[in-house]
Protein backbone atom coordinates (compact mmCIF):
# COMPACT_ATOMS: atom_id res chain seq x y z
CA UNK A 1 0.00 0.00 0.00
CA UNK A 2 1.35 3.80 -0.79
CA UNK A 3 3.28 5.15 2.24
CA UNK A 4 3.50 2.03 3.87
CA UNK A 5 7.08 -0.08 3.96
CA UNK A 6 7.41 -3.38 3.24
CA UNK A 7 9.63 -3.40 6.48
CA UNK A 8 9.90 -2.03 10.11
CA UNK A 9 12.74 -2.68 12.02
CA UNK A 10 12.25 -2.20 15.85
CA UNK A 11 15.22 -1.23 17.50
CA UNK A 12 14.39 -1.65 22.02
CA UNK A 13 16.26 0.47 23.83
CA UNK A 14 16.32 0.92 27.69
CA UNK A 15 18.58 3.71 29.02
CA UNK A 16 20.60 3.93 25.62
CA UNK A 17 21.15 7.47 25.72
CA UNK A 18 25.12 7.43 25.00
CA UNK A 19 24.82 5.06 21.96
CA UNK A 20 21.30 5.79 20.53
CA UNK A 21 21.49 8.60 18.09
CA UNK A 22 24.40 7.10 15.98
CA UNK A 23 23.93 3.67 16.02
CA UNK A 24 19.90 5.39 14.78
CA UNK A 25 21.55 7.67 12.11
CA UNK A 26 23.96 4.53 10.73
CA UNK A 27 20.94 2.20 10.60
CA UNK A 28 19.16 4.77 8.79
CA UNK A 29 22.09 5.25 6.02
CA UNK A 30 22.60 1.64 5.56
CA UNK A 31 18.85 0.94 5.03
CA UNK A 32 18.47 4.42 2.55
CA UNK A 33 21.34 3.27 0.42
CA UNK A 34 21.68 -0.48 0.54
CA UNK A 35 17.92 -2.28 1.36
CA UNK A 36 16.21 -2.83 -2.03
CA UNK A 37 12.69 -2.38 -0.26
CA UNK A 38 11.30 0.47 1.70
CA UNK A 39 11.90 0.63 5.61
CA UNK A 40 11.28 1.85 9.15
CA UNK A 41 12.72 2.66 12.14
CA UNK A 42 10.77 2.21 14.96
CA UNK A 43 12.55 3.21 18.49
CA UNK A 44 10.91 1.55 21.13
CA UNK A 45 11.71 3.35 24.12
CA UNK A 46 10.23 0.94 27.22
CA UNK A 47 10.45 2.83 30.45
CA UNK A 48 13.59 4.43 30.02
CA UNK A 49 14.57 6.76 33.00
CA UNK A 50 17.62 8.81 31.68
CA UNK A 51 17.82 10.91 28.65
CA UNK A 52 16.84 8.35 26.34
CA UNK A 53 13.31 9.36 25.25
CA UNK A 54 14.47 12.73 24.30
CA UNK A 55 17.22 11.40 22.64
CA UNK A 56 14.91 9.41 20.60
CA UNK A 57 12.86 11.79 19.72
CA UNK A 58 15.39 14.31 17.98
CA UNK A 59 16.52 11.85 14.87
CA UNK A 60 12.50 10.43 14.78
CA UNK A 61 11.83 14.53 14.12
CA UNK A 62 14.50 15.17 11.89
CA UNK A 63 14.99 11.66 9.35
CA UNK A 64 12.11 10.25 7.25
CA UNK A 65 10.59 7.28 7.98
CA UNK A 66 12.24 7.20 11.52
CA UNK A 67 9.43 7.16 14.17
CA UNK A 68 9.70 6.82 18.30
CA UNK A 69 6.92 4.84 20.52
CA UNK A 70 7.09 5.37 23.84
CA UNK A 71 6.35 2.39 26.87
CA UNK A 72 5.56 2.75 30.47
CA UNK A 73 6.64 -0.36 31.19
CA UNK A 74 10.29 -2.60 31.38
CA UNK A 75 11.03 -5.25 29.19
CA UNK A 76 12.46 -6.31 25.41
CA UNK A 77 9.45 -8.88 24.64
CA UNK A 78 6.60 -6.53 25.89
CA UNK A 79 8.23 -3.27 23.76
CA UNK A 80 8.40 -5.90 20.67
CA UNK A 81 5.05 -7.50 21.17
CA UNK A 82 3.55 -4.06 21.41
CA UNK A 83 4.96 -2.20 18.26
CA UNK A 84 5.13 -5.79 16.11
CA UNK A 85 1.65 -6.00 17.09
CA UNK A 86 0.33 -2.11 15.98
CA UNK A 87 2.56 -2.20 12.96
CA UNK A 88 0.99 -2.02 9.36
CA UNK A 89 4.26 -3.20 7.37
CA UNK A 90 4.29 -6.82 5.99
CA UNK A 91 7.78 -8.02 7.71
CA UNK A 92 8.96 -7.12 11.17
CA UNK A 93 12.23 -7.11 12.37
CA UNK A 94 14.05 -5.98 15.21
CA UNK A 95 17.88 -5.78 16.17
CA UNK A 96 19.81 -4.10 19.21
CA UNK A 97 20.43 -0.37 19.55
CA UNK A 98 24.48 -1.54 19.78
CA UNK A 99 24.42 -2.92 16.27
CA UNK A 100 26.99 -5.63 17.08
CA UNK A 101 25.54 -7.61 14.06
CA UNK A 102 27.04 -6.69 10.92
CA UNK A 103 23.95 -4.80 9.23
CA UNK A 104 25.41 -6.44 5.85
CA UNK A 105 23.10 -9.78 7.09
CA UNK A 106 20.00 -7.50 7.34
CA UNK A 107 19.21 -8.88 3.44
CA UNK A 108 19.65 -12.42 3.44
CA UNK A 109 17.32 -11.84 6.95
CA UNK A 110 14.67 -10.36 5.49
CA UNK A 111 14.57 -11.50 1.28
CA UNK A 112 13.45 -15.32 2.38
CA UNK A 113 10.35 -13.28 4.37
CA UNK A 114 9.70 -10.91 1.30
CA UNK A 115 9.21 -13.78 -0.96
CA UNK A 116 7.29 -16.18 1.18
CA UNK A 117 9.70 -19.04 1.24
CA UNK A 118 10.30 -18.84 5.42
CA UNK A 119 8.44 -17.05 8.31
CA UNK A 120 10.87 -16.29 10.83
CA UNK A 121 13.93 -15.66 10.10
CA UNK A 122 17.05 -15.36 13.08
CA UNK A 123 20.76 -14.02 12.94
CA UNK A 124 22.50 -17.16 14.37
CA UNK A 125 26.55 -16.52 16.34
CA UNK A 126 26.56 -20.67 16.20
CA UNK A 127 27.06 -21.35 12.55
CA UNK A 128 30.59 -22.42 11.59
CA UNK A 129 30.60 -19.50 8.58
CA UNK A 130 29.76 -16.97 11.23
CA UNK A 131 32.48 -14.37 12.46
CA UNK A 132 31.98 -13.92 16.46
CA UNK A 133 34.28 -11.82 18.82
CA UNK A 134 33.16 -12.35 21.93
CA UNK A 135 34.74 -12.69 25.88
CA UNK A 136 34.59 -16.78 26.66
CA UNK A 137 31.95 -15.96 29.28
CA UNK A 138 29.64 -14.98 26.80
CA UNK A 139 30.30 -17.78 24.45
CA UNK A 140 30.40 -20.59 26.87
CA UNK A 141 26.80 -19.36 28.46
CA UNK A 142 25.33 -18.72 24.88
CA UNK A 143 26.35 -22.29 23.55
CA UNK A 144 25.32 -24.47 26.67
CA UNK A 145 22.08 -22.62 26.83
CA UNK A 146 21.56 -23.76 22.96
CA UNK A 147 22.46 -26.83 24.13
CA UNK A 148 19.71 -27.12 26.76
CA UNK A 149 17.37 -26.02 24.65
CA UNK A 150 18.06 -28.73 22.02
CA UNK A 151 18.19 -31.32 24.35
CA UNK A 152 15.12 -30.38 26.33
CA UNK A 153 12.84 -28.80 23.76
CA UNK A 154 14.02 -30.74 20.65
CA UNK A 155 14.73 -26.86 19.60
CA UNK A 156 16.26 -26.89 16.20
CA UNK A 157 17.16 -23.57 15.97
CA UNK A 158 20.58 -22.64 16.58
CA UNK A 159 21.07 -19.05 18.44
CA UNK A 160 18.10 -18.46 20.14
CA UNK A 161 19.45 -14.78 21.75
CA UNK A 162 21.22 -13.21 18.79
CA UNK A 163 19.35 -9.84 18.87
CA UNK A 164 18.68 -9.99 14.68
CA UNK A 165 15.20 -11.66 13.92
CA UNK A 166 12.91 -10.91 11.62
CA UNK A 167 8.74 -12.27 11.43
CA UNK A 168 6.02 -11.94 8.89
CA UNK A 169 3.53 -9.83 9.89
CA UNK A 170 0.37 -12.00 9.22
CA UNK A 171 2.67 -15.10 11.41
CA UNK A 172 3.05 -12.08 14.01
CA UNK A 173 -0.49 -11.84 14.43
CA UNK A 174 -1.00 -15.81 15.03
CA UNK A 175 2.10 -16.13 17.20
CA UNK A 176 2.04 -13.07 19.79
CA UNK A 177 -0.83 -13.68 21.31
CA UNK A 178 0.57 -16.69 23.18
CA UNK A 179 3.58 -15.25 24.07
CA UNK A 180 3.57 -15.02 27.86
CA UNK A 181 7.29 -13.58 28.48
CA UNK A 182 7.84 -9.98 28.68
CA UNK A 183 11.27 -9.74 28.69
CA UNK A 184 14.44 -11.75 27.59
CA UNK A 185 12.93 -15.23 27.23
CA UNK A 186 10.20 -14.09 24.46
CA UNK A 187 12.71 -14.64 21.55
CA UNK A 188 12.80 -18.22 22.58
CA UNK A 189 9.23 -18.73 23.40
CA UNK A 190 8.30 -17.08 20.11
CA UNK A 191 11.03 -19.40 18.20
CA UNK A 192 9.67 -22.70 20.05
CA UNK A 193 5.93 -22.04 19.62
CA UNK A 194 6.52 -21.42 15.48
CA UNK A 195 8.38 -24.45 15.69
CA UNK A 196 5.89 -26.06 16.90
CA UNK A 197 3.55 -24.84 14.74
CA UNK A 198 5.45 -26.30 11.81
CA UNK A 199 6.56 -22.57 10.54
CA UNK A 200 9.98 -22.66 8.35
CA UNK A 201 12.39 -21.02 10.28
CA UNK A 202 15.57 -19.52 7.78
CA UNK A 203 18.92 -18.80 9.66
CA UNK A 204 21.53 -16.52 8.42
CA UNK A 205 25.15 -17.10 9.89
CA UNK A 206 26.15 -13.14 11.19
CA UNK A 207 29.41 -11.26 12.07
CA UNK A 208 29.45 -10.30 15.52
CA UNK A 209 31.19 -7.95 17.34
CA UNK A 210 30.45 -7.38 21.55
CA UNK A 211 30.01 -4.97 22.68
CA UNK A 212 31.81 -4.33 25.45
CA UNK A 213 29.56 -1.36 27.40
CA UNK A 214 26.62 -3.36 26.76
CA UNK A 215 24.21 -3.58 29.58
CA UNK A 216 22.74 -6.43 29.48
CA UNK A 217 23.81 -8.77 31.89
CA UNK A 218 24.63 -12.35 30.57
CA UNK A 219 24.39 -14.49 33.31
CA UNK A 220 21.20 -12.83 34.91
CA UNK A 221 19.51 -12.94 31.57
CA UNK A 222 20.77 -16.69 30.71
CA UNK A 223 19.40 -17.33 34.53
CA UNK A 224 15.58 -16.01 33.33
CA UNK A 225 15.60 -17.89 30.16
CA UNK A 226 15.97 -21.36 32.16
CA UNK A 227 13.61 -20.39 34.49
CA UNK A 228 11.53 -19.67 31.72
CA UNK A 229 12.22 -23.03 30.10
CA UNK A 230 10.87 -24.22 33.30
CA UNK A 231 7.41 -21.80 34.04
CA UNK A 232 6.19 -22.07 30.43
CA UNK A 233 6.07 -25.63 30.25
CA UNK A 234 7.78 -26.52 27.05
CA UNK A 235 9.13 -29.43 28.29
CA UNK A 236 6.24 -31.35 29.10
CA UNK A 237 4.32 -30.93 25.84
CA UNK A 238 1.94 -29.18 27.88
CA UNK A 239 1.73 -26.27 25.44
CA UNK A 240 -0.61 -27.08 22.15
CA UNK A 241 -0.07 -25.55 19.18
CA UNK A 242 -2.54 -28.23 17.20
CA UNK A 243 -4.84 -25.53 16.70
CA UNK A 244 -2.59 -22.90 15.23
CA UNK A 245 -0.97 -25.24 13.06
CA UNK A 246 -3.86 -25.54 10.48
CA UNK A 247 -4.48 -21.70 10.96
CA UNK A 248 -1.06 -21.08 9.28
CA UNK A 249 -1.39 -23.62 6.83
CA UNK A 250 1.39 -26.06 8.30
CA UNK A 251 0.09 -29.20 10.14
CA UNK A 252 2.81 -30.93 12.53
CA UNK A 253 3.43 -33.84 14.61
CA UNK A 254 5.93 -33.27 17.17
CA UNK A 255 7.07 -35.97 20.44
CA UNK A 256 7.13 -34.29 23.80
CA UNK A 257 10.23 -34.68 26.34
CA UNK A 258 8.36 -37.19 28.38
CA UNK A 259 7.49 -38.93 25.98
CA UNK A 260 10.73 -38.96 24.63
CA UNK A 261 12.69 -39.59 27.98
CA UNK A 262 10.17 -42.84 28.93
CA UNK A 263 11.09 -44.41 25.66
CA UNK A 264 14.69 -43.89 26.66
CA UNK A 265 14.48 -44.73 30.27
CA UNK A 266 12.85 -48.43 28.98
CA UNK A 267 15.50 -48.80 26.83
CA UNK A 268 18.13 -47.03 29.42
CA UNK A 269 16.93 -49.78 32.22
CA UNK A 270 17.50 -52.67 28.97
CA UNK A 271 20.99 -51.99 28.34
CA UNK A 272 21.91 -51.64 31.76
CA UNK A 273 20.69 -54.90 32.93
CA UNK A 274 22.59 -56.40 29.55
CA UNK A 275 25.26 -54.50 30.49
CA UNK A 276 25.94 -55.33 34.25
CA UNK A 277 25.01 -59.24 33.08
CA UNK A 278 27.79 -58.93 30.80
CA UNK A 279 30.33 -57.24 33.55
CA UNK A 280 29.59 -59.95 35.74
CA UNK A 281 29.98 -62.52 32.71
CA UNK A 282 33.50 -61.01 32.11
CA UNK A 283 35.28 -59.54 35.23
CA UNK A 284 36.85 -62.90 36.31
CA UNK A 285 38.17 -63.48 32.86
CA UNK A 286 39.37 -59.81 31.99
CA UNK A 287 39.18 -57.98 34.91
CA UNK A 288 36.71 -55.18 36.23
CA UNK A 289 38.58 -52.64 34.17
CA UNK A 290 38.25 -54.47 31.00
CA UNK A 291 34.88 -56.27 31.82
CA UNK A 292 33.64 -52.21 32.13
CA UNK A 293 34.92 -51.10 28.89
CA UNK A 294 33.25 -54.60 26.70
CA UNK A 295 30.38 -54.38 28.43
CA UNK A 296 29.78 -50.91 27.96
CA UNK A 297 31.00 -50.53 24.39
CA UNK A 298 28.67 -53.29 23.38
CA UNK A 299 25.46 -52.10 25.10
CA UNK A 300 26.31 -48.64 24.19
CA UNK A 301 25.96 -49.63 20.27
CA UNK A 302 22.87 -51.57 20.62
CA UNK A 303 21.60 -48.82 22.84
CA UNK A 304 22.21 -45.64 19.79
CA UNK A 305 20.59 -48.11 17.22
CA UNK A 306 17.45 -48.60 19.52
CA UNK A 307 17.77 -45.03 20.31
CA UNK A 308 17.78 -43.84 17.23
CA UNK A 309 14.91 -46.03 15.74
CA UNK A 310 12.19 -45.91 18.51
CA UNK A 311 13.35 -42.83 20.80
CA UNK A 312 13.75 -40.49 18.49
CA UNK A 313 12.12 -42.23 14.94
CA UNK A 314 15.10 -42.17 12.85
CA UNK A 315 14.53 -44.87 10.37
CA UNK A 316 17.09 -46.05 6.98
CA UNK A 317 19.97 -46.00 6.69
CA UNK A 318 20.81 -42.34 6.11
CA UNK A 319 22.68 -41.23 8.76
CA UNK A 320 23.43 -44.16 10.89
CA UNK A 321 27.37 -45.00 10.68
CA UNK A 322 27.64 -41.10 11.59
CA UNK A 323 25.13 -41.77 14.51
CA UNK A 324 26.84 -44.41 15.64
CA UNK A 325 30.30 -42.93 15.41
CA UNK A 326 28.83 -39.60 17.84
CA UNK A 327 27.26 -42.22 19.61
CA UNK A 328 30.77 -43.55 20.50
CA UNK A 329 31.69 -40.52 21.71
CA UNK A 330 29.28 -40.24 23.92
CA UNK A 331 30.08 -43.36 25.09
CA UNK A 332 34.18 -42.40 25.77
CA UNK A 333 32.36 -39.86 28.43
CA UNK A 334 30.30 -42.60 29.74
CA UNK A 335 33.21 -44.84 29.80
CA UNK A 336 35.05 -41.96 31.88
CA UNK A 337 32.17 -41.70 34.44
CA UNK A 338 31.89 -45.43 34.96
CA UNK A 339 35.38 -45.87 34.82
CA UNK A 340 36.58 -42.91 37.12
CA UNK A 341 33.83 -44.43 39.72
CA UNK A 342 35.23 -47.36 39.72
CA UNK A 343 38.84 -46.27 39.92
CA UNK A 344 37.84 -43.58 43.26
CA UNK A 345 36.33 -47.27 44.77
CA UNK A 346 40.11 -49.15 44.07
CA UNK A 347 41.49 -46.16 45.69
CA UNK A 348 38.97 -46.23 48.77
CA UNK A 349 38.87 -49.76 49.21
CA UNK A 350 41.81 -52.22 48.69
CA UNK A 351 39.73 -55.35 47.80
CA UNK A 352 35.79 -54.40 47.03
CA UNK A 353 33.42 -57.02 46.38
CA UNK A 354 31.84 -57.77 42.82
CA UNK A 355 28.65 -56.55 44.44
CA UNK A 356 29.83 -52.99 46.07
CA UNK A 357 31.35 -52.70 42.37
CA UNK A 358 28.26 -53.25 40.88
CA UNK A 359 26.40 -50.95 43.38
CA UNK A 360 28.91 -47.93 42.52
CA UNK A 361 28.72 -48.76 38.63
CA UNK A 362 24.79 -48.58 38.82
CA UNK A 363 24.78 -45.07 40.36
CA UNK A 364 28.31 -44.19 37.85
CA UNK A 365 26.08 -45.29 34.92
CA UNK A 366 22.46 -43.32 36.00
CA UNK A 367 24.68 -40.48 35.88
CA UNK A 368 25.53 -41.63 32.71
CA UNK A 369 22.96 -42.45 31.10
CA UNK A 370 21.49 -38.74 31.78
CA UNK A 371 24.62 -37.17 30.26
CA UNK A 372 23.68 -39.39 27.16
CA UNK A 373 19.99 -38.74 27.03
CA UNK A 374 20.98 -34.95 26.91
CA UNK A 375 23.67 -35.62 24.17
CA UNK A 376 21.99 -37.90 22.29
CA UNK A 377 19.01 -35.70 21.93
CA UNK A 378 20.53 -31.81 21.60
CA UNK A 379 23.69 -33.07 19.36
CA UNK A 380 23.58 -36.92 17.98
CA UNK A 381 19.45 -37.12 16.86
CA UNK A 382 19.31 -33.15 16.74
CA UNK A 383 17.52 -32.96 13.51
CA UNK A 384 15.12 -35.94 13.85
CA UNK A 385 11.47 -35.42 13.21
CA UNK A 386 11.09 -35.21 16.83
Amino acid sequence: MRGVPVLDVVVPVYNEEADLADSVRRLHSYLRDHLPYSARITIADNASVDDTPRIAAEPASELPDVRMVRLEQKGRGRALKAVWSSSDAPVLAYMDVDLSTDLAALGPLVAPLVSGHSDLAIGTRLNRSSRVVRGPKREIISRCYNLILSSTLAARFSDAQCGFKAIRAEVARQLLPRVEDTAWFFDTELLVLAERAGLRIHEVPVDWVDDPDSRVDIVATAAADLKGVVRRGFANGSISVADLAPQLGYPTARRSLIGQAVRFAVIGVACTLAYLLLFLLLHDPLGAQSANLMALLVTAIANTAADRRFTFGMRGRAGAARHQFQGLAVFLLALGITGGALDALHSLVADPSATVEVAVLIVANAAATALRFVLLRGWVFRHAEI
